[in-house]
């Protein structure tokens, strides 16, 4: 049964439990590296992860909304069974990667690289959750109560990691991917992201299309 854009807005707080961290499989999970920031840097980022308004999908219509989230839906089946949550976590990574001026399917490879989408992954370096999120960002920009394992919070934090670092390689996504896994200079981890980018994630040129003339004849 197809979901419709009413459900697919529900917010929902579904309880998990956690069983144990899981730590993260994939090969190239790594660990933003620590570096001072400026103090105007630092308030920049401070002001952006403690935001609190509440989130909402960033679509012109309400037809590429349900293209959007049933098609990455589906993707993410396998990995994620739960209907709910998938739709709760695709319409948070879409509000917080579109926030940072971030393309949200290459969130989604950045994910799938980093922790797989397991929300409770561990790198052996201590980064957390599904954007694998060292936890030395909460002292330096966050809060106390900031939970990295919380679904808002860590998405949250690594748009606004990766969004500080394209800033400082000045839109060289080579580069900021490379900073935000602890890896710079080295090619595996930007040529994983990007392949999973555009061979799992990207949108078929077709359905956006259709999602525009669709919205044209409405």
């Amino acid at each position: 049964m197809r979901l419709t854009t009413e459900r697919l807005l529900r917010r929902l707080a579904l309880p998990l439990c956690l069983a144990g961290a899981l730590f993260s499989p994939g090969a190239f999970a790594g660990a933003q590296v620590y570096a001072p920031l400026s103090a105007s840097v630092r308030a920049v980022l401070q002001h952006s992860v403690s935001d609190q308004a509440a989130p909402k999908l960033v679509f012109n219509t309400r037809n590429e909304a349900d293209i959007w989230l049933n098609e990455m839906s589906r993707r993410l089946q396998k990995r994620i069974p739960d209907a709910e949550y998938r739709i709760d976590l695709l319409s948070t990574v879409h509000y917080e990667a579109n926030r940072a001026g971030l393309d949200p399917q290459l969130v989604l490879g950045l994910i799938e690289v980093e922790s797989g989408f397991k929300k409770y992954a561990i790198s052996v370096a201590g980064a957390r959750g599904y954007m694998q999120v060292m936890p030395f960002w909460v002292k330096e920009i966050g809060a106390t109560g900031h939970n990295l394992f919380h679904l808002r919070t860590n998405l949250r934090y690594g748009c606004t990691i990766l969004r500080h670092y394209l800033n400082m390689e000045n839109g060289d996504l080579y580069r900021a991917l490379g900073r935000y896994n602890g890896s710079l200079g080295r090619p595996e981890y930007p040529n994983l992201v990007r392949a999973a980018w555009h061979n799992n994630w990207a949108l078929p040129q077709r359905a956006a299309d259709s999602g525009h003339r669709s919205a044209d004849k409405g």
